[in-house]
């Protein structure tokens, strides 16, 4: 077993003598526990996840899929991309979601935002998917379709390289579908990347990559 157990430990004794949790000599990826929780994956807001080491190949499709919760206007969702221009990106910018999609011709961007009192940022679960298809992209938020025209239509694959940065990425990173730097602050779950019959679901504890970010819980409100 090479990662962390997913769980809240308390009241710890060795050889009848209790352990003192509040003061540790070191620590590491431990949050605090809380009194309801719920599925997911924790972002406090400063950092990100790292999967897929040796880089992920969007190329001409993928369709991505996940919850989101947060009470913040602005914060990076996924990013993957390439030393060239090739990427995709999405943030949450203003309270609107944004999809950018760089084939090598331009960027192109599918762009939610929420009409009347509908709010993203309102701590409340949110389902997206985010769609690309050659030249052709589309943005689906709780069930509305957002699509956008795409001029460059001889250019189709977006032929990345580098990991899957969720929440947002480091500072010595290149992202050319993201124009958001701010880390998500909120809870992810279920994210899936599929491409063709292959669909695979992430699991965040086996991140190569982990700052700030705490698998399988999610506080049952916003701190």
């Amino acid at each position: 077993v090479t990662h962390s157990i997913p769980a809240c430990i308390g009241g710890m004794t060795i050889n009848s003598k209790k352990l003192d949790n509040e003061n540790p000599v070191s620590i590491f990826a431990v949050n605090k526990c809380y009194v309801t929780v719920q599925d997911g994956t924790f972002f406090d807001g400063s950092g990100f996840a790292a999967l897929v080491r040796e880089g992920y190949k969007v190329r001409s499709d993928v369709n991505i899929t996940l919850e989101f919760r947060t009470t913040a206007v602005h914060g990076v969702l996924l990013g993957v991309s390439s030393a060239k221009v090739d990427a995709i990106g999405l943030e949450i910018v203003h309270g609107k979601v944004l999809f950018h999609v760089n084939n090598g011709a331009g960027r192109i961007t599918a762009a939610y935002e929420p009409r009347g009192t509908n709010n993203l940022c309102d701590g409340k679960w949110h389902k997206l998917q985010a769609n690309k298809s050659k030249h052709r992209i589309s943005l689906i938020i709780d069930g509305n379709l957002v699509q956008t025209d795409n001029p460059h239509i001889q250019s189709t694959s977006a032929d990345t390289n580098n990991p899957i940065y969720v929440g947002g990425y480091p500072a010595d990173v290149k992202q050319n579908c993201l124009t958001s730097k701010s880390s998500f602050r909120g809870c992810l779950r279920n994210l899936v990347l599929t491409k063709g019959q292959h669909a695979e679901l992430f699991d965040f504890s086996r991140a190569f990559d982990l700052r700030g970010v705490f698998p399988h819980s999610c506080p049952g409100a916003e701190h």
